[in-house]
């Protein structure tokens, strides 16, 4: 079985785990950070957005059973991306929506989607969602990694905080 990665940011990387993790082929979704400048930035270091790095997931797929085309649009679903600001709730440089492509197939792939969703109609905004090349990625500590498996509750909470309302929209659908 071959695999390939991918690593998305888009808001707290709490919210982004499921929705991939749920999918055939997906061998993990790692929570971290990633883009910055600091080596192994704790969350306390990430949080005080000194570090440059953003929340992310990085997911390990077998592209024979999911493509990396079919991970682009399951995160356009999850996140808003006319909103470079932050995502939902969550607001500041570490929860900017970036697609980390690591070559250029995934490079051309994620810029086609984007352009593909500029033409939908679909947003009455310009879509910022930045595309940057892949960075070196940190795990976040262990606490975050399966955090809605861990805490249903608090995940459901943070869902219903924004990202919800966002999915219940025409894009979604």
């Amino acid at each position: 079985m071959s695999k390939d990665t991918a690593i998305f940011a888009g808001g707290c990387f709490w919210c982004m785990v499921e929705p991939f993790d749920q999918q055939p082929g997906i061998d993990s979704v790692i929570s971290g950070y990633t883009g910055g400048h600091v080596a192994n930035p704790t969350y306390e270091q990430v949080c005080s957005h000194t570090t440059g790095h953003t929340e992310a997931v990085e997911i390990t797929f077998d592209p024979e059973v999911i493509s990396y085309k079919d991970l682009v649009e399951i995160y356009w679903r999850q996140t808003d991306p006319t909103d470079a600001s932050g995502q939902f709730q969550d607001r500041g440089d570490s929860y900017r929506p970036v697609i980390f492509v690591n070559s250029e197939e995934q490079r051309k792939v994620a810029e086609e989607s984007k352009k593909q969703l500029a033409e939908s109609g679909m947003f009455d905004e310009p879509i910022v969602t930045s595309i940057e090349d892949a960075k070196p990625f940190y795990p976040a500590e262990d606490y975050h990694q399966d955090f809605y498996k861990k805490n249903p509750l608090r995940a459901q909470i943070e869902e219903l905080g924004g990202r919800q309302q966002f999915k219940d929209t025409k894009w979604a659908k």
